[in-house]
């Protein structure tokens, strides 16, 4: 199989990012967003995913972490579908639950080609560390749209918003290595009825 990598830049009025990954690593990671709570949940992806993650991004925070969020999604997304390749091979569902405490979500991705999110996560507080939690979901849409994937978020319970949004990106991590796995059974084959995703 060939090498499993992508560089993908975008460059806007609103932000510059350069997202680096490889996703047969081993989940290290660099990262330098200015958004040091973003940085941690790309750090849940990572090592849980065993992929190598590195994502520079100069934004306009000083107006608000909106665009620098929203465009990592978008670019994160964009570097997914373009290591992924032709996806021939790949187990291309995966799905995982974790907890964290009193936390506990799941999440469920298929990389069918069709983007959509359904996003289920009630936060108990609007923001942590000065960060506003609702970015999140703007994270995982522009990362659903340019991936071209399925994805359901859903944090089953939580009190401790950290540990909600934490036990998200744990989740996502661990389904995204599940779905990229390379299936010896499949041989190559496209795991699809359609010949196509």
């Amino acid at each position: 199989m060939a090498d499993r990598k992508a560089y993908v830049e975008r460059d806007t009025l609103e932000t510059q990012v350069k997202v680096e990954i490889n996703l047969d690593g081993t989940g290290s990671a660099a990262f330098d967003t200015g958004v040091p709570f973003l940085d941690h949940m790309m750090d849940q992806i990572a090592r849980h995913g065993l992929i190598d993650l590195n994502i520079q991004c100069k934004g306009d925070l000083h107006i608000d972490d909106h665009h620098t969020v929203e465009d990592i999604g978008i670019t994160l997304g964009q570097a997914f579908d373009k290591a992924v390749g032709d996806k021939k091979g790949i187990r291309r569902y995966g799905h995982a639950y974790v907890p964290l405490d009193e936390a506990l979500s799941r999440v469920v991705i298929d990389f069918s080609g069709r983007p959509g999110l359904i996003f289920h996560v009630d936060y108990t507080r609007a923001s942590v560390g000065g960060f506003d939690v609702d970015l999140f979901q703007e994270f995982f849409q522009g990362f659903v749209n340019h991936a071209k994937v399925t994805l359901h978020v859903d944090n089953l319970r939580g009190t401790n918003t950290h540990h909600q949004i934490e036990t998200v990106f744990k989740a996502f991590g661990r389904a995204l290595r599940m779905a990229l796995e390379v299936d010896d059974r499949m041989a190559g084959q496209m795991p699809s009825t359609k010949g196509t995703l």
